[in-house]
C-alpha cells in the first residue's frame, strides 16, 4: 500500500492511497465467505458454493463491493497512522478506482487536530474581585437561616405580605379545567415569587374562605405558555413568626453556643465561598489571556457538531426539565435568535480552541492522570449529574467515556500550571496565592475547561 498526504488547509487533509490488488486478498476470502452463508444455490451444500459459481449467480461486482467495504477501514487507518495525523470525526472516502486483479485506489477527506504551538504563557497577569466580607453579609446571612426556622400560626384576618396562605388552586385556559390544573391544600408564601404571576395580588386582603380569579402565564404543566385564567381560594391564612436572634437561636439553629460564634462562622464560610468564586475567576481569566496567545484554527465540520451538540443539549436536555421551549427561554433571556446563535457559535469556539491548547499543553508538559485523581474526578461529576458514584461509572465504562474524563482530568491539570505561572492580583492590587485552594478548586478547573464535552457524556450517560 502506499498513501500521500495533500494539506487542505491547517484542518483538512486528503489522503491518497493505492492498494495492490493482493493485500485484498483476505477482505475477498472474507466477502465469499459472507455470501456463502446467505445464498442458497441448488446442487451445493450451504455454505459450500465455490468461488466462481458465486461469481456467475450474484456477480464478481457484489463480491468486490462486500471486500472493498470490510478492506477500506484497515486501510485508512494503516494511512492515518503511517501520515502520523490526529483525524477529528469520520473521513469522507472517494473510491477513486477499483480494478479486479489490479488495484484499489482511494481518497480519503477528514478533518485533523491542527499543529499548535504554546508561547512563554509566565507573563499573564489577571485581575479578580477581592475577597470582602461585610458586617451586611453576616448579618443576610444569619437571616436567611433565621428564616428557615420560622414558625407559623393561623391568624383571623386579612392576609398580608410575609404571611403564609394555604390555598385551593383550579386553572382554565379557553373555558376548560386543565387535568393537571386543580391543587388542594397549597402552603404559599405572600411575597415569595414561587407560583403565579399575579397570585400575590389576588391573596393578598382575603381572609379564610375568601377566594379570586386572575389571569396569568402558566409556567409549566400541559399549557405551559399559555394564559390561564385561575380562580384561588383561601383555606387559612397564617402568620409567619421569626426567633429572636440571641444565644438560645443559635443553639437551636447550629452547634454553636453564642450568637456570636455562628456569626463568625458565618462569617468564614462565605469567606471561603468567595475564596473559590475567585480561584475559579482566576482560573477563567487566566484561560482567556492564554487563548488570546495562541492561534488556534477551527475545523467548520467540529465546530457545526458542536453548535448542534449544545442546542441538542439545551433544548433537550435542560429546558424539558423546566417545561421551556427554545421560544420561550429567549423571551425570558430577552435575546433574539440571531442573539442566541451568535452566543451559541462563540461558545462553541470557544470550547474547541480550549481543548486544543489544553491538550497540547498536557502533551508538552508531559501530565499523566493517576487513579485517585480520577475517582475524584468522577465522584465529583456523578454528584452533579444527580446520580450515584457507581451508577454514573458504570454508565461511563458503558459509553466508552472514560478516555473522555481522563481527558478532563488532564486539562484541568493543564490549566492549573498555567495559572500557577500566573500573576493574579485582586482588585486592591494584592498578589493572590491561589495554592491554598487548590484541592477546593479542582473541580472549577476542570469544568472551566470541558464544558463541550461534559455536555456530551452527561447526553449519553443520561440517555
Amino acid at each position: 500500500m502506499k498513501s500521500a498526504v495533500e494539506t487542505l488547509n491547517p484542518t483538512r487533509v486528503r489522503l491518497t492511497v493505492e492498494v495492490p490488488f493482493e493485500e485484498l486478498k483476505d477482505s475477498l476470502d472474507a466477502a465469499y465467505k459472507k455470501i456463502n452463508q446467505q445464498v442458497t444455490v441448488k446442487g451445493f451444500r450451504k455454505g459450500k458454493v465455490p468461488a466462481r459459481v458465486i461469481d456467475q449467480r450474484f456477480g464478481r461486482g457484489a463480491v468486490l463491493e462486500e471486500a472493498v467495504n470490510d478492506a477500506l477501514p484497515k486501510f485508512y487507518t494503516d494511512a492515518v497512522n503511517e501520515a502520523d495525523l490526529n483525524p477529528l470525526g469520520q473521513p469522507e472516502v472517494d473510491i477513486t478506482e477499483l480494478k479486479d486483479g489490479e488495484t484499489l485506489n482511494f481518497t480519503a477527506e477528514v478533518d485533523i487536530r491542527p499543529s499548535i504551538e504554546i508561547p512563554d504563557y509566565s507573563g499573564i497577569e489577571v485581575e479578580v474581585d477581592a475577597v470582602e466580607v461585610t458586617d451586611e453579609d453576616v448579618e443576610k446571612s444569619v437571616e436567611q437561616l433565621r428564616e428557615r426556622f420560622a414558625s407559623t400560626s393561623p391568624v383571623e384576618r386579612a392576609a398580608e405580605d410575609g404571611d403564609v396562605v394555604t390555598i385551593d388552586l383550579e386553572a382554565k385556559v379557553e373555558g376548560e379545567v386543565l387535568e393537571d390544573g386543580v391543587a388542594s391544600g397549597v402552603s404559599y408564601t405572600i411575597g415569595s415569587g414561587e407560583l403565579l404571576d399575579g397570585i400575590d395580588d389576588a391573596v393578598k386582603g382575603l381572609e379564610a374562605g375568601g377566594e379570586a380569579t386572575f389571569t396569568s402565564e402558566l409556567k409549566g404543566g400541559s399549557a405551559a405558555g399559555k394564559e390561564a385564567e385561575v380562580t384561588v381560594k383561601v383555606t387559612q391564612v397564617a402568620k409567619r413568626e421569626l426567633p429572636e436572634l440571641d444565644d438560645e437561636f443559635a443553639q437551636l439553629a447550629s452547634e454553636f453556643d453564642t450568637l456570636e460564634e455562628l456569626k463568625a462562622d458565618s462569617r468564614k464560610r462565605l469567606e471561603n465561598m468567595k475564596q473559590y468564586d475567585q480561584a475559579t475567576q482566576a482560573q477563567e481569566r487566566v484561560l482567556d489571556k492564554l487563548l488570546e496567545l495562541v492561534e488556534v484554527p477551527v475545523p467548520e465540520k467540529l465546530l457545526e457538531d458542536e453548535i448542534n451538540t449544545r442546542k441538542h443539549n439545551l433544548e433537550h436536555h435542560q429546558l424539558g426539565q423546566m417545561g421551556l421551549d427554545l421560544a420561550k427561554y429567549l423571551e425570558i433571556q430577552g435575546k433574539t435568535e440571531e442573539e442566541f446563535e451568535t452566543e451559541t457559535r462563540e461558545a462553541a469556539v470557544k470550547g474547541i480552541k480550549t481543548q486544543f491548547v489544553l491538550d497540547e499543553l498536557v502533551k508538552q508538559e508531559k501530565l499523566n492522570v493517576n487513579q485517585e485523581e480520577l475517582t475524584e474526578h468522577l465522584m465529583r461529576r456523578a454528584a452533579s449529574s444527580g446520580m450515584s458514584p457507581d451508577q454514573f461509572a458504570q454508565a461511563v465504562v458503558e459509553q466508552g467515556q472514560v478516555p473522555l474524563l481522563v481527558g478532563e482530568v488532564a486539562r484541568g491539570k493543564a490549566l492549573a500550571a498555567v495559572v500557577e505561572k500566573a500573576t493574579v492580583k485582586d482588585t486592591n492590587g494584592e498578589i493572590v496565592d491561589l495554592e491554598d485552594e487548590e484541592d477546593e478548586t479542582g473541580s472549577a478547573e476542570a469544568e472551566a475547561t470541558e464544558a463541550s464535552a461534559e455536555e456530551k457524556t452527561e447526553e449519553k450517560t443520561e440517555g
